[in-house]
């Protein structure tokens, strides 16, 4: 079945889709090399550190003589862009893919599993998540390029002001915390979620899903949502009692967008938020937040039969099978993504050059010991903390060829029980329905 996702038409839902400015890397472009082969890889990327990306290849040139063919198109038409190029039989060796585009590509033979080459699934420094997120049906379909995960950020002169000493552990404490902060007239609306129909929405309910101890579907794909023992009751249930309740969560949340978050929470109006890691960066930056040196980063609150858990996204390189139909082609593609995606003569250097720019995240564990990663960490954030929360972070469990239909009945049930129109069975029992249809539909 042919699936539009969500994130199709979305311009903003991923940070690295603005051109970085170009980066001190020096390009190897001018060092003496082998001469270039006559038949290059062609190489496709959203329009995201573009002159990072182009010093990168023009050094992978000149280290292996490989000539590479690069070209880019922005994030919001780069999914129909790639598709059409892929029905159009364009030549496509290795390219940039999504997560959550993996099921319908992969079912597509669009993209082919890279199973057979060690150094891309060398997995031993790589997060579980992210080796979770290029896996489909048991075959792991590329290398990481970067990723991130929702984290849960509190205004530390706000929680010093209302005499509270530590952040929240759980969501019950986030409730009683959030409710001294609005007893003290030091918010109206003391907790950031947003609830709106956008691309984000996933990852927030997710998030607060996996943190309570629940899941939407089990390990065999079967709905688990509307289960009360196992599924998503207790966070959409915190979420209506939130608005409905204590209304210490604005009822504007089921129209309020990730960004109008953002910059909400910049404003120092606000305790909490659910807020995707990387804008700790614009947080603490006294230029774009008036909470600098204030945005904090705790450990996801854990539900009463939860964890720490959240949710974690990535983006990685795919291999086409193309590339894989000629065993030289093959090769010098397994060399471009690895020079990439994995280690460039003996260092993680794109991982490190993106973080440095504009503070992607990566998925290689051992970079959050590396010293220049930690000391531009540490100029915004606690490194250690945030290395922790991600490593307890969990790929989406609903990214299937059906997922993009599901999620917007999925979203809009969820947003109908936090205005009252339903009750949360009520709604949990109709995207768990929606889910069971789809899945047989299949």
């Amino acid at each position: 079945m042919t699936v539009v996702t969500t994130l199709q038409a979305v311009s903003r839902r991923n940070f690295l889709m603005t051109a970085a400015a170009g980066l001190g890397a020096a390009s190897l472009a001018g060092r003496a090399g082998p001469a270039l082969a006559a038949e290059p890889i062609n190489f496709a990327t959203w329009s995201a550190a573009v002159d990072t990306v182009k010093s990168h290849i023009a050094a992978f040139e000149a280290k292996t003589g490989v000539k590479v063919a690069y070209s880019n198109s922005p994030w919001a038409q780069y999914r129909e862009t790639m598709i059409t190029k892929f029905i159009g039989k364009a030549p496509v060796d290795t390219l940039w893919v999504s997560d959550s585009w993996l099921p319908e590509w992969a079912e597509a033979g669009w993209i082919a599993p890279v199973d057979q080459y060690k150094s891309l699934t060398d997995n031993s420094d790589v997060d579980q998540f992210c080796v979770d997120s290029m896996t489909y049906k048991g075959k792991q379909y590329g290398n990481t390029y970067y990723s991130d995960y929702m984290a849960f950020i509190y205004n530390a002169e706000m929680l010093d002001k209302a005499g509270i000493k530590t952040p929240p552990q759980s969501w019950a404490e986030v409730a009683s915390q959030a409710k001294t902060i609005k007893d003290k007239g030091l918010a109206q609306w003391p907790v950031l979620i947003s609830m709106a129909q956008e691309s984000w929405l996933i990852e927030f309910m997710t998030a607060m899903v996996y943190s309570n101890g629940g899941r939407f579907v089990d390990d065999k794909g079967n709905a688990v949502m509307q289960d009360p023992g196992a599924g998503a009751g207790p966070a959409l249930r915190w979420l209506v009692d939130a608005v409905q309740k204590q209304q210490i969560l604005s009822p504007s949340c089921v129209e309020t967008g990730e960004l109008a978050v953002l910059k909400a929470f910049s404003s120092g109006e606000h305790a909490f938020g659910l807020i995707p890691k990387y804008r700790l960066r614009t947080l603490n930056d006294p230029a774009q937040s008036k909470i600098a040196g204030n945005a904090k980063i705790a450990l996801m609150p854990a539900g009463e039969k939860g964890s720490h858990a959240t949710v974690g996204w990535m983006r990685f390189y795919g291999m086409t099978p193309r590339a894989q139909a000629d065993a030289t082609r093959a090769a010098d593609t397994v060399k471009l993504m690895e020079w990439f995606g994995g280690k460039a003569d003996g260092e993680y250097k794109f991982q490190k050059m993106l973080f440095k720019d504009v503070g992607s995240g990566f998925g290689v564990k051992s970079l959050f010991s590396d010293p220049e990663i930690r000391a531009a960490y540490a100029s915004y954030g606690d490194v250690d903390l945030i290395g922790k929360q991600q490593s307890l972070a969990r790929k989406k469990d609903v990214v299937t060829p059906w997922f993009g239909e599901w999620n917007d009945i999925n979203g809009t049930a969820w947003q109908q029980a936090i205005m009252g129109k339903i009750t949360v069975e009520q709604a949990l029992n109709n995207s768990a329905a929606k889910w069971t249809e789809l899945k047989k539909q299949s």
